[in-house]
């Protein structure tokens, strides 16, 4: 039988999903054809609306197909952990609901599902983590991400998080380094570290913040080239993990610090653990101590009681702070949080004029960077080939997939997606680089 998987959400949800393809590519063949699966796979996200929305109109679009030759219909994650019962009744054509703390039991339960039983397998979301199995190849096939925890204790006012994922837990360090090395013998270069918040890793584990350790471990893996930190909670960004970022020469000189505001009054409200002048702090002293360092950040706009004044407050800091990388997200309402019941919640339109301004004011800074960069010699991590722009596009260590910008290399030929090359960089727009490859030498 065939298998057909889609991924939706974050990056820790595509890391959880390469992980049930690898126990169920043993028995198994994978598609990625819906129209000729027989069995359709979906890690749902339910982060917020929008999430929500996707998913459910994914798995619609999927129950459509059980008219043809779809068999059976299974969903996992967020939204399969958080609205099992309402999914249930809404949409009938669903044969499995798979919990946050059961994709080990994706085997199994899929045979239940196959003997005609619908499955439930929503067990305790407190459960202790451990990783079953060999990750299943998802493309782009040279970075991966190493999902090293589960779950939050910060408890935001406008985080459902704890109440679908549980508490904080991390995966024990031998478990990740063994998976950290599986991928680098399947040709994986970049490894990317990702959790609700890495930051406090190992603390439920080992009784400290052992993020630093586990860095230093995995930089000694032959055939990873490059370790990225994503989601690092500001206050508890310490002296020896700076110390690391800023000597093991694996480590990307990057950094993904969601600070979410900054006005303290909607900190305090948001249920934050930083002031203004803590954020200050952390990003002065960071660039400090790695001068070339790459800050990217995540903002809400629209959270309930937000002023006028408040936003203004965001503009000024985000034009002081000069984020090289920024990202907005309009304040999303989800049931079970604290925010849910605030009083004075932003009318939908003032939270998309809010966060296209900061989006316009963002544009300007980031392009102003990348202007810095014109004349400089990148090592550009390849990613494919543009036919209708005749270039190939890569990244450097400032860009995260996905999320930030890319480098388009011209002048070159029969480059090889995942290798490593030096480009010279020529142009800019306001989030990308355009450059020359150096074949033997840049002047």
């Amino acid at each position: 039988m065939k298998i057909y998987f889609l991924s939706l959400g974050c990056d820790k949800n595509l890391s959880d999903s390469s992980h049930m393809l690898g126990l169920l590519s043993r028995e198994y063949e994978i598609t990625d054809d819906a129209d000729e699966a027989d069995i359709a796979f979906v890690n749902t996200c339910a982060f917020i609306n929008d999430a929500k929305e996707e998913s459910i109109d994914t798995i619609i679009e999927l129950a459509e197909l059980k008219k043809n030759n779809l068999k059976f219909l299974v969903i996992s994650g967020c939204l399969s952990q958080r609205y099992y019962e309402d999914l249930k009744n809404l949409i009938p054509e669903i044969d499995g609901f798979i919990g946050i703390s059961a994709i080990n039991n994706v085997l199994t339960d899929l045979k239940e599902i196959l003997s005609g039983k619908k499955v439930f397998d929503l067990p305790d979301i407190n459960l202790p983590l451990h990783i079953e199995g060999t990750r299943f190849p998802i493309a782009p096939y040279y970075y991966a991400y190493l999902k090293i925890a589960e779950g939050c204790d910060k408890k935001c006012t406008y985080c459902a998080i704890p109440n679908i994922r549980g508490s904080y837990r991390s995966i024990p360090r031998e478990e990740l380094l063994k998976e950290a090395e599986e991928l680098a013998a399947s040709g994986v270069k970049e490894i990317i570290l990702v959790a609700q918040e890495t930051t406090v890793y190992g603390t439920d584990l080992y009784g400290e913040k052992y993020l630093p350790k586990l860095i230093e471990s995995l930089s000694l893996i032959e055939g990873i080239e490059w370790i990225r930190i994503l989601y690092a909670y500001p206050e508890e960004i310490d002296d020896e993990l700076i110390k690391v970022m800023k000597n093991n020469k694996k480590v990307c000189k990057y950094l993904d610090l969601p600070i979410q505001h900054s006005s303290d009054r909607i900190l305090m409200r948001m249920g934050r653990r930083t002031s203004n002048k803590d954020l200050r702090k952390i990003i002065e002293k960071l660039r400090k101590e790695i001068p070339e360092i790459t800050l990217r950040t995540s903002l809400i706009s629209g959270f309930p009681g937000e002023t006028d004044e408040d936003h203004a407050n965001l503009l000024s800091f985000v034009k002081e702070t000069r984020f090289d990388r920024l990202g907005v997200f309009k304040y999303s309402r989800e049931e079970g949080t604290l925010a849910y019941d605030f009083e004075d919640q932003i009318k939908a339109n003032v939270k998309t004029k809010r966060q296209k301004e900061i989006m316009k004011l963002q544009s300007q800074i980031s392009k102003d960077i990348n202007k810095q960069f014109v004349g400089t010699i990148q090592n550009t991590i390849v990613e494919g080939y543009d036919p209708d722009n005749d270039v190939y596009v890569g990244r450097i260590y400032r860009d995260a997939p996905d999320v930030d910008g890319y480098v388009f290399i011209r002048n070159a030929s029969n480059l090889i997606s995942g290798s490593f090359v030096d480009v010279k960089i020529t142009d800019y727009n306001e989030y990308d680089l355009i450059g020359d490859i150096c074949y033997e030498s840049c002047q």
